[in-house]
């Protein structure tokens, strides 16, 4: 089994919509479509890859302690450039590209909801 697709939650849509936007753009995703509750859903392939919404309770968003979510990128570079245009549209680094340990090349950010996620190359 594998993972369909993962949301987050945001209390500020109009500054995550465009973040992710200009993010996921980099590898090719792009909004799919407006959330009827709030928020946007980003696919690739014609599959769905992440949804950034107000929460479904309505309460204040929050990231999850221990939570993050990783997306595989094709190569150490993209690696890289993910990382670098994450913080370039606000996000905060958790931790440079770097390998951290055999054939485990990754980079960690906050985005501005301080929601954890890694940009991650295997082999």
């Amino acid at each position: 089994m594998m993972l369909s697709y993962a949301t987050i939650g945001s209390d500020d849509l109009e500054k995550s919509v465009p973040f992710f936007s200009a993010l996921l753009e980099t590898q090719g995703a792009t909004k799919v479509f407006d959330h009827p509750r709030g928020g946007a859903m980003f696919g690739k392939d014609g599959k769905l890859l992440l949804g950034v919404l107000t929460p479904f309770d309505r309460a204040t968003a929050s990231a999850g302690n221990g939570a993050m979510l990783a997306f595989d990128m094709p190569s150490r570079e993209a690696v890289d450039a993910f990382h670098a245009k994450a913080i370039e549209l606000g996000g905060t680094c958790e931790g440079a590209p770097a390998e951290r340990g055999p054939g485990f090349y990754m980079a960690y950010f906050r985005d501005l909801d301080g929601n954890k996620f890694c940009a991650c190359r295997f082999g």
